[in-house]
C-alpha cells in the first residue's frame, strides 16, 4: 500500500532503528511539518471559539495543498490518515492519540521517539508508531503536562502526575534523560476488577480472598509489592471494597 522510502533518502547521515518503517518515519515528519505550517498561519487566539467542522475542513485543505506542492505521493488511505493525524496534532496528543482511544491498552511506553510499546490484555507489544524526532515527542509531552497545570523544561525535566481519568503519567526530558525524552502512561479501565473477578481469572484462591478480607477488616497492615504491571493497584482497589463503612 505504501511507496517505500529508503532510509538513505531521508536526511543524510540519519539512522533509523531496524524496527522503524522508513515510510512511517517520513509520514510523521510530513505530519509534523504540516502542523508547524498551520501553527504559523492560524490565529491561535481564535482556535477556542472557531467552528470545529470549519477548522477541520481548513486543516484538510492545508494538508492536501502541502502534499501537492511538495510532490508527496500518498494513497487515498494514507492521505486520509495524514489529515486525521494533523487534526490529532492540533487538538490531541499526536501519534499516541489512537492508543488512548483503545480501551484494551493499559500501558503506553514511549522509550524514545522511534520506540513505542503498549501493554494490551496483559501482553507487551512493540507498535509501529513513531514521532518525527525528539522535538516532536517533547512537544507532545509538554502538551500533556500543560493540561495538568504543570511544566516540564530544562529546569524541571521530570514530571510525575495524574490525568483527569486517573491515568498516571511519568515524563522525563534532557538534560536528566541522557538518551532523549521518554514518556509512560499507565491507564486504568472504566470498570476496575473486583475481588470476584480476580478469583474468576485465577489470580488468587477464595481462601486467599477470605484471609485478605479478614486482614482488612481487622485493620492489619498489608504490604502489596511487585513489578510493573503485576497488579498492585488492581489488588489495592479490590481490597478497598472490604473496608467497613
Amino acid at each position: 500500500m505504501h511507496t517505500q522510502i529508503r532510509s538513505d533518502e531521508r536526511h543524510p547521515g540519519s539512522l533509523l532503528p531496524h524496527h522503524v518503517d522508513a515510510f512511517e518515519q517520513r509520514f510523521q515528519e510530513l505530519k509534523a511539518s504540516i502542523h508547524q505550517e498551520l501553527v504559523e498561519s492560524l490565529d491561535l487566539s481564535k482556535l477556542a471559539v472557531a467552528n470545529q467542522k470549519h477548522l477541520e475542513a481548513h486543516i484538510r485543505r492545508v494538508a492536501d495543498h502541502v502534499c501537492r506542492t511538495r510532490g508527496e505521493v500518498l494513497s487515498q488511505v494514507d492521505r486520509e490518515r495524514l489529515q486525521v493525524g494533523v487534526i490529532d496534532e492540533m487538538f490531541g496528543l499526536g501519534p499516541i492519540e489512537p492508543l488512548l482511544a483503545d480501551p484494551n491498552i493499559t500501558d503506553i511506553l514511549v522509550n524514545d521517539a522511534h520506540t513505542v510499546y503498549v501493554e494490551r490484555r496483559g501482553r507487551l507489544e512493540l507498535t509501529n508508531i513513531v514521532f518525527a524526532n525528539d522535538a516532536h515527542l517533547i512537544r507532545i509531552i509538554q502538551r500533556i503536562v500543560g493540561r495538568l497545570g504543570r511544566r516540564i523544561d530544562e529546569v524541571s525535566p521530570l514530571v510525575d502526575a495524574r490525568l483527569a481519568d486517573g491515568s498516571r503519567v511519568n515524563a522525563i526530558i534532557p538534560p536528566l534523560a541522557l538518551d532523549g525524552p521518554a514518556l509512560s502512561i499507565r491507564r486504568f479501565g472504566k470498570n476496575p476488577l473486583q475481588m470476584n473477578d480476580l478469583m474468576r481469572l485465577g489470580a488468587l484462591l477464595p481462601e486467599m480472598a477470605q484471609f485478605l478480607a479478614a486482614a482488612v477488616e481487622a485493620r492489619v497492615g498489608i504490604l502489596v509489592s511487585g513489578g510493573t504491571g503485576a497488579g498492585k493497584t488492581t489488588l489495592l482497589n479490590a481490597l478497598s471494597g472490604y473496608i467497613p463503612d
